[in-house]
């Protein structure tokens, strides 16, 4: 029972389905990657949970870990370098599970806050994006096919509005905070998971 439901919301849920009832609540303030909050409270269009999220990205795994890191000054800048975006706090959550990494990303669009989900293959690209809120008028939403071009995709300067990317004609803002959201989740997943520097020989010979 608990699998076909889950199936049901792969269906109907992934990304964004205008079909489904929203749910409103009121956020006191919306948790970033690193612990931050956002603004004031707001009147945000829920789509789904953090464990209903979870569950689309490790479907059937029950074995999924919760990581924390805390950035050194060095990784905050190498992952400002790569994203071209400061981290939000120096401190880092995530989840991992067999084959693939789960980030959540919080943020201001226009005015008010989003909260994604983005979920990173073990080869370091975009396996699905998810909206979990939203409290930004309805129309700003990018369409489920708009998020397509971004499956797939690593970490280079293709993953950008003015290069490789389709802009949403009414929507900028939107695509431009979810493309920025998910460019500083694959620059903190390649700066926290890349293997350690090998140690050098001792006494300085190869």
């Amino acid at each position: 029972m608990e699998a076909e439901r889950i199936r049901s919301m792969r269906r109907s849920v992934t990304f964004f389905d205008s079909r489904r009832v929203l749910v409103l609540v009121v956020l006191a303030g919306v948790t970033l990657i690193g612990g931050q909050t956002l603004g004031p409270p707001a009147l945000a269009k829920v789509f789904m949970t953090q464990d209903e999220a979870l569950k689309l990205a490790f479907p059937g795994q029950t074995d999924i870990k919760r990581q924390t890191a805390y950035l050194t000054e060095d990784q905050a800048s190498a992952v400002e370098k790569l994203s071209g975006e400061k981290p939000p706090s120096r401190v880092i959550t995530w989840y991992v599970g067999r084959g693939s990494t789960a980030w959540f990303d919080s943020h201001v669009v226009r005015t008010l806050p989003e909260t994604v989900m983005v979920v990173v293959t073990s080869s370091g690209t975009i396996e699905r994006i998810d909206i979990l809120s939203f409290s930004e008028p309805e129309e700003y939403l990018p369409r489920p096919k708009w998020f397509d071009q971004l499956e797939g995709h690593p970490l280079n300067d293709d993953l950008s509005l003015r290069r490789g990317l389709r802009p949403i004609t009414g929507a900028t803002l939107s695509a431009r905070a979810i493309v920025t959201a998910a460019r500083r989740v694959l620059a903190l997943r390649q700066i926290l998971e890349s293997p350690p520097p090998p140690t050098p020989p001792q006494g300085g010979k190869p």
